[in-house]
């Protein structure tokens, strides 16, 4: 087998760009698109990877971090409810959510997650739709998650006792500031430091801790403030039944309860796995990533049942309203109240310090998910592969949000819960079709009741909260105008991301030590021995070709074309007595080029590759050609030639006749 060391799209000899600014921005950005991992991806050969236990502190950035005001938006959306409405969150994370993110992480143990099961499930045109329109929903997760959580960062700064007088009201100029620190973080150079993840995660569950139980222990002391409780609650709703019916109603607006699944299993390359792992079967990494999305789970749901008792009970209803104490930061207020305001004092840090890594945990995930869908779809441009111009775009998006939300915690909950409740819906629906396709039957129903529950839970809150579905679409829809004008901007590439040829098509071609390699173009739908002996016939007396000429037929199989980039295996093969290459690939002349500029550079031989005119309209070829992968092949092939190679001196002949 011959390989090439890489990709034929990148040439040699470019000009020097004298502009400093350009080098700096597209620093890292690697040669062949679609491979790039972010902070969160693949990591590298010299990286060592990390108990599951460390990792899942990565994982509670984003997961434990909602503590900060999680029970605050709970308590305003159930009012006395709240309890009972976050038993039904906990019941739905351990018994829907949890399940479902084993699976996932089953399936894609290298961190693909959910999208790229259905991407798997879901192949061609319509698959790459759908994914593009979950990309939208993603990037609205991490987007809000990236805001909301600074806008709550904010929030503490401003309520904390010793915070300066000149501070309030200025909620859009800090969060806008934290963004922006958070943007040149990432435009310095962002490196995962695990072990300070462990310390915020650790810190923060610890005061959190402390917090609670103090809360709880005031709840029995008092016994009062539980009777109060339960009198106005059986006084508001009086029939049980209401009251769960009334739960089951609010419950989508709890939803943010149920974010960091997805990063759960982004994260997974991380764990450190069994010795006896390999690459197809890492047993090791899975086991660990099973612990590690238990273990969250769990902790998250206690402190979440547990807080929601204590704030509702503790915490007057007016504080949770705009403008009140308790507004987005419930359990920092119950930290002030119980345990002193030196105490509250370090729970604001350490809150403020845990959201503002749980942003840049969002900005890895999008610095991970864009670089590994759409530049290798071909619907990214050049520089999407690259880390700082995508840091630039995603910080001024952020700004946007935060000026528009007036960096508000409660106006933005609906838009992160919409984006959190689309993703989990998409991993249910995606292992429901894994278990049918494998066919589980009793997986098939239980994966797909809880996809049921995703898809009420997630169109009642897209109804009641339009505002997530209206992010979400302008993502979605500059995902699609970018995505569509950078294919066909991109149209004229080498898409080959690496090339194979076995043993017997490397003889066919460096068989003629006199050169040149003479190939011809051959539909693969005609496979008869007159068929062949037609298109050489045709070739030689358009081309003047020798009668004794030793041509070579290539064979392109187009398998699905609305994927960009692949690898390509050249086999060699005897057909009537004729030499064939066959490829299978996504699309026909780019694929020509690249095997054309393969064998020059194996053989040391020029290629030269004989074509007839295509008949019909040369509108219509050229949209077969953007959309199918075929159309007007000859002068599509000789235009992807000149693209890549600027000499034409060391550029393969094109013929037509």
């Amino acid at each position: 087998m011959t390989t090439l060391s890489r990709p034929p799209a990148d040439p040699a000899n470019r000009p020097k760009n004298s502009f400093k600014l350009k080098p700096w921005l597209l620093e890292g950005m690697p040669d062949t698109s679609g491979k790039r991992q972010g902070p969160h991806g693949r990591p590298s050969d010299s990286h060592r990877p990390q108990a599951w236990w460390k990792v899942m502190c990565l994982t509670g950035l984003d997961y434990f971090s909602t503590l900060g005001y999680q029970p605050a938006i709970a308590a305003l959306a159930a009012g006395l409810l709240s309890p009972l409405a976050t038993l039904l969150l906990v019941i739905v994370t351990l018994a829907g959510a949890l399940p479902v993110y084993r699976r996932v992480a089953k399936e894609s143990p290298r961190g693909e997650g959910s999208i790229a099961m259905l991407e798997r499930l879901l192949p061609r045109w319509g698959g790459k739709l759908f994914v593009l329109a979950l990309l939208g929903f993603a990037a609205t997760d991490f987007m809000i998650t990236m805001t909301l959580s600074a806008a709550d960062a904010t929030a503490h700064v401003i309520e904390n006792p010793f915070a300066p007088h000149f501070l309030e009201g200025q909620q859009v100029v800090i969060t806008l500031a934290l963004i922006a620190g958070l943007g040149i973080v990432f435009l310095r150079g962002f490196k995962e430091a695990i072990n300070v993840a462990v310390v915020l995660v650790g810190a923060f569950l610890a005061l959190n801790l402390v917090v609670v139980v103090v809360s709880v222990s005031h709840l029995f002391t008092e016994a009062r403030v539980i009777s109060d409780w339960w009198t106005a609650l059986t006084t508001s709703y009086g029939d049980p039944f209401l009251m769960v019916a009334v739960a089951l109603i609010v419950f989508p607006r709890l939803a943010l309860g149920l974010s960091g699944f997805e990063t759960g299993v982004a994260v997974m390359p991380q764990i450190k796995g069994h010795p006896s792992d390999t690459d197809a079967n890492p047993a090791g990494r899975i086991k660990g990533a099973h612990k590690l999305l238990t273990t969250a789970a769990i902790i998250m749901s206690s402190f979440l049942i547990t807080s929601s008792f204590a704030t509702v009970m503790l915490i007057p209803a007016a504080e949770f309203q705009s403008g009140g104490k308790a507004e987005g930061r419930a359990l920092a207020y119950l930290a002030h109240q119980f345990l002193g305001d030196g105490f509250g004092t370090v729970y604001d840090i350490s809150t403020i310090a845990i959201l503002w890594f749980a942003g840049a945990s969002a900005m890895a995930g999008l610095l991970n998910l864009v670089p590994r869908y759409l530049p290798r779809y071909g619907m990214a441009p050049a520089w999407a592969r690259a880390l700082r111009p995508l840091v630039l775009v995603f910080t001024v998006i952020a700004f946007a949000i935060t000026i528009i939300f007036q960096a508000d915690v409660t106006a933005q909950s609906g838009a992160y819960a919409t984006g959190v409740l689309v993703l989990i819906t998409s991993a249910s629906v995606a292992v429901t079709l894994s278990a049918r396709r494998k066919k589980q039957r009793k997986q098939v129903l239980a994966f797909g009741l809880v996809s049921v529950v995703f898809i009420f839970t997630t169109v009642v809150n897209s109804i009641e909260r339009p505002d997530g579905l209206k992010i979400a679409g302008l993502f979605i829809l500059g995902i699609m105008v970018v995505s569509f004008i950078s294919r066909m901007g991109r149209a004229f590439e080498l898409r080959a991301t690496h090339i194979k040829m076995d043993q017997k098509a490397l003889e066919f071609t460096a068989d003629n030590t006199d050169g040149p390699v003479r190939i011809i173009a051959h539909e693969p739908k005609h496979l008869s021995a007159s068929r062949y002996r037609e298109k050489l016939q045709h070739a030689q007396q358009a081309n003047h070709l020798p009668v004794d000429c030793d041509a070579v037929f290539i064979e392109i199989i187009v398998d699905d074309s609305s994927d960009f980039e692949q690898e390509l295996h050249v086999v060699g093969k005897l057909r009537h007595g004729f030499k064939i290459l066959e490829v299978h690939s996504n699309n026909v002349p780019n694929t020509l080029a690249a095997v054309l500029l393969h064998i020059r550079d194996v053989t040391g031989f020029m290629p030269h590759i004989y074509f007839r005119w295509t008949e019909g309209n040369p509108i219509s070829n050229l949209s077969r050609f953007l959309f199918f992968g075929e159309g007007e092949i000859a002068p599509v092939t000789r235009e992807v030639l000149r693209e890549a190679e600027p000499d034409i001196t060391r550029r393969p002949w094109v013929h037509v006749g």
